[in-house]
């Protein structure tokens, strides 16, 4: 019996291991991000709490103030349940690298390298609905010290409502602002609202 309810216990903790994969798109841009659960690959880290990903979003000159390229970027994360809220909200804290050229009418290419910081939230409504609602965000921010080759500073803001249509499979709409200030500009790299899809698996 006692073996039973601990491979239950054990099927019902990998049930929660997600990986993530998420499509952004709107009439400009293109971004795909995608997130490993490392609960998933060493029983010694609990899982859905830490987490490294990629991303790459795929700018247009409509929604920056320069000619971008891709902008890569590789995240690592920590984020937990908070219990007091009966796990509606979690939090957690990150650090990114992120690369991108900016190439400007009158001036040279320019490399830019950030090693930015910062915080994301997530939040699940508790209204007892057959589709359930979330909102949540993220602020990442590195100042001169945290910036290479071109950079001078990077700051991100996103804000979201996702609404779950079936389980591990969300609807996103999304707003993002990144800022990729360069030692000899002040640039906004994206500034767009977006639909995205992501699905866990």
């Amino acid at each position: 019996m006692l073996k039973k309810l601990a491979l239950l216990s054990i099927t019902a903790v990998s049930a929660l291991a997600m990986h993530t994969v998420e499509l952004n798109v709107n009439e400009k841009d293109v971004e795909g991000r995608l997130r490993l659960d490392m609960g998933q690959f060493n029983d010694s880290v609990m899982t859905d709490t830490v987490f490294l990903g990629m991303a790459l979003l795929h700018g247009s000159e409509d929604n920056s103030d320069a000619n971008p390229k891709t902008l890569v970027e590789i995240n690592f994360l920590m984020q937990r349940s908070i219990s007091a809220t009966d796990d509606a909200l979690t939090l957690g804290m990150g650090v990114k690298l992120d690369y991108t050229q900016l190439k400007f009418s009158l001036s040279p290419q320019q490399d830019y390298f950030a090693l930015p910081i910062g915080i994301e939230a997530n939040y699940r409504f508790p209204f007892d609905i057959a589709v359930p609602l979330h909102v949540g965000g993220s602020f990442y921010y590195a100042p001169e010290v945290l910036s290479f080759e071109d950079a001078k500073n990077y700051l991100e803001y996103r804000a979201y409502f996702d609404v779950e249509i079936i389980e591990g499979g969300k609807i996103r709409l999304g707003y993002r602002s990144i800022d990729t200030d360069t030692k000899k500009h002040n640039i906004n790299y994206n500034h767009s609202a977006y639909l995205g899809f992501k699905m866990a698996f």
